[in-house]
């Protein structure tokens, strides 16, 4: 049996590079980033950024055959993880990583009973009689603050308010007591005294059971109120990680400034909200150079060679050529 460490981080991932289909561009080039047990990591970036690309990798979700995984160095506890061996990760899958995915109607399958899904998480990975998965079922609904679970248990998805199905998510993923929580925008579709209380049921559960979490989002306002570390993600790679108190008193990277810059200030004269123009290019229009390039108010013909990434300390790292912006931008104009 494997010893897993009890020091470093809980999930230390060191490098992700994959492809999708023929392509010979990397969707995802060189992803890493870290997180410790009890520790919230927040990745924020656009729709298409590859966020939710980057934790399916992680958990072996992808489809085999239209993935090709140049490079993958990921480590649970201290031990490696093989993303290619898929009996392996069915077996981790689910039990010491979990993971809460962003529309629940789509996830939780409509034609079975509630109680009996959240018991099937339970008997994947635990020797245990039908009667005891049950029992596990209910106090897990009781737990994510479900009234009445022994009714719930019997409803289907259908019968339930979006709200409700999000906690009976959470309720499946946490059945196991996972030690490492990925949650895929569980609160984009909720309303925001919903999303309210999702949040604080996970930071809830965080602190009971000292699980990490791994944050995908791209709403800053929750980013503000949960984060410990934040990772931006620009077109499959990491352009600035570091505490989040860092990356929101001392933004570096032109795109974690153009985020920034977009959110609404609730204090003081209304202004125009700033705007990030263009798109995130697809991978036929992926710039050689920085991927940031063609939308950067910055760009200067030495962004298009790659950048290499800039260590502020603290964990702060910034991948651009311009780091720290204020004082090289000088230099360029």
């Amino acid at each position: 049996m494997t010893t897993l460490s009890t020091s470093g981080p809980l999930l230390d991932v060191r490098a992700i590079s994959l492809r999708f289909g023929k392509s010979d561009t990397n969707l995802l080039q060189g992803v890493r980033y870290s997180v410790d047990a009890g520790e919230t990591l927040c990745i924020v970036g656009e729709s298409g950024c590859g966020k939710s690309v980057s934790s399916l990798a992680i958990m072996g979700l992808l489809p085999a055959g239209a993935v090709t995984i140049d490079e993958a160095d990921v480590q649970f506890r201290g031990v490696p993880l093989d993303l290619h061996d898929t009996k392996a990760m069915r077996r981790f899958r689910g039990s010491d990583i979990a993971m809460i995915f962003q529309e629940p109607m789509s996830s939780l399958n409509p034609a079975f009973r509630i109680g009996n899904q959240i018991a099937e998480a339970v008997t994947a990975h635990n020797d245990v009689t039908e009667a005891e998965a049950d029992a596990r079922a209910i106090e897990m609904l009781r737990r994510v603050g479900i009234p009445a679970p022994e009714q719930r248990m019997r409803e289907y998805p259908h019968q339930l308010s979006g709200g409700m199905r999000q906690r009976v998510m959470i309720a499946m993923a946490l059945a196991n007591d996972p030690a490492l929580l990925i949650a895929d925008e569980p609160t984009t579709a909720l309303d925001v005294t919903i999303q309210a209380q999702i949040l604080d049921l996970i930071r809830n559960l965080q602190r009971d059971s000292g699980m990490g979490t791994i944050m995908i989002t791209h709403d800053l306002g929750v980013v503000a109120e949960i984060a410990d570390k934040v990772a931006v993600m620009y077109a499959g790679i990491i352009v600035e990680a570091g505490p989040a108190e860092r990356i929101f008193n001392d933004p570096q990277h032109p795109y974690t400034i153009g985020l920034m810059s977009s959110m609404p200030k609730m204090t003081g004269p209304s202004e125009r909200l700033s705007t990030v123009p263009g798109t995130v290019p697809t991978i036929e229009t992926m710039p050689k150079g920085c991927r940031f390039s063609t939308r950067c108010p910055f760009a200067q013909p030495i962004c298009a060679t790659p950048p290499s990434e800039q260590d502020f300390g603290q964990g702060h790292r910034v991948l651009c050529h311009f780091a720290p912006l204020n004082e090289k931008l000088e230099r360029v104009q």
